[in-house]
């Protein structure tokens, strides 16, 4: 009975001493978390998507609590009312972002660029990759094994069976740039969504010299510079045989679309164009006006 008594009053003091030492470290190094953290994230979408450059809507509110400011912090996918409402919480000002999604800059369909072997093997970009350049002609176009489908956590992209190209889904994508990632081809963008979600751009990133593109894929961009040339607000560059219209200096005239001789520069959401019969009367007619 006694070596019993002595047993459990050793296990006591061993356990007091113990938390008391746990107590002192708790107290000694605790971390301070400021509350205002906890409270941004609650508004975040907890998609945890990385788009907005930080790891996870947690990492993405420790960032905008510690730096005191919201610039250049934005949130792809809870979009402005979220940051309103982050910015709410923490007194700030939430700065406008344009709105941007994902474009796929391949337009090398089936139609477009036939094949020239056979793959048999798993089905993932990735894999394909490594191994060599893919089924066409074209190592630099679009692999079409999905990778950017099955890393889109919202349903946003989806492969054409008809052109074994991927397809954007305006609607659903918040520019998280998974997509961007996953593509071992490094085709898919992240661009501004434009006025009236109204883009123009170059769906090629083809850079071999202009016979062997031709050769490889009938759209491809051949370097013929005329889009550079044609362009009056200098938006297009061309460099290793690859023409590029930078977004930002690009205000859609179009002009770069009517002088390529390949169909490489896409224009979408803009209403039909006029005929040129059409046009070439209303001009007339405007000179006779003017007269």
């Amino acid at each position: 009975m006694t070596l019993i008594l002595i047993a459990v009053i050793s296990l006591g003091a061993i356990a007091l001493v113990s938390a008391i030492i746990l107590y002192v470290a708790s107290k000694k190094f605790a971390v301070y978390e400021d509350p205002r953290i906890a409270q941004v994230s609650e508004v975040l979408p907890q998609a945890n998507c990385g788009g907005c450059g930080y790891p996870g809507c947690s990492g993405f509110a420790d960032a905008c609590v510690k730096a005191g400011s919201l610039e250049g912090k934005f949130c792809p996918v809870g979009g402005q009312p979220v940051m309103g409402k982050v910015a709410e919480i923490l007194g700030l000002v939430a700065t406008e972002s344009e709105p941007k999604v994902a474009v796929v800059r391949c337009n090398g369909s089936c139609a477009n660029r036939p094949r020239v072997t056979q793959y048999d093997g798993a089905m993932s970009c990735a894999i394909v990759a490594s191994l060599y350049g893919g089924e066409t002609a074209c190592s630099y176009g679009c692999l079409g094994c999905g990778d950017c489908v099955a890393a889109c956590a919202f349903d946003a992209i989806h492969m054409n069976p008809e052109t074994g190209l991927p397809e954007v889904d305006e609607e659903k994508c918040t520019a998280c740039g998974a997509c961007v990632k996953a593509c071992p081809k490094h085709i898919i963008e992240i661009r501004p969504k434009g006025k009236k979600s109204r883009r123009v751009y170059i769906s090629c990133v083809n850079k071999d010299k202009g016979a062997i593109a031709r050769k490889a894929c009938t759209v491809s961009c051949i370097g013929c510079g005329k889009c550079v040339k044609t362009c009056p607000f200098e938006a297009i560059t061309l460099q290793d045989n690859l023409a590029y219209i930078d977004p930002d200096k690009c205000k859609a005239c179009r002009k770069c679309v009517e002088v390529c001789p390949q169909g490489s520069i896409l224009e979408l959401n803009f209403p039909p164009r006029k005929p040129k019969t059409e046009e070439a009367e209303v001009a007339g007619a405007a000179v006779v006006t003017e007269k």
